[in-house]
């Protein structure tokens, strides 16, 4: 797949991830990477959101997501492609 593909995919985030904390950085993040993200569901140990935009973007926000606010401590995340 080429670098500028568009994709859609959920990401299954767990780990200690204060919500209040995360979804708006999550939102800032992937704004400033141009992706579009919808969250599906959160507790304080897991968040399933969709991401959307190019692969290469989505790697980038995978990364971000892994390093997260300070408050947030990611243990895995799954991605899985959407299908179209």
């Amino acid at each position: 797949m080429s670098a500028t593909a568009t994709m859609v995919e959920h990401f299954v985030i767990s780990g200690r991830l204060a919500p209040a904390a995360f979804r708006p950085w999550i939102t800032r993040h992937a704004g400033r990477l141009g992706l579009n993200v919808t969250f599906l569901h959160e507790t304080d140990h897991r968040l399933d959101l969709t991401v959307g935009g190019p692969a290469d973007l989505i790697d980038a926000m995978e990364l971000g997501c892994s390093l997260g606010p300070a408050e947030t401590w990611v243990e895995e995340i799954e991605r899985h492609p959407v299908p179209e």
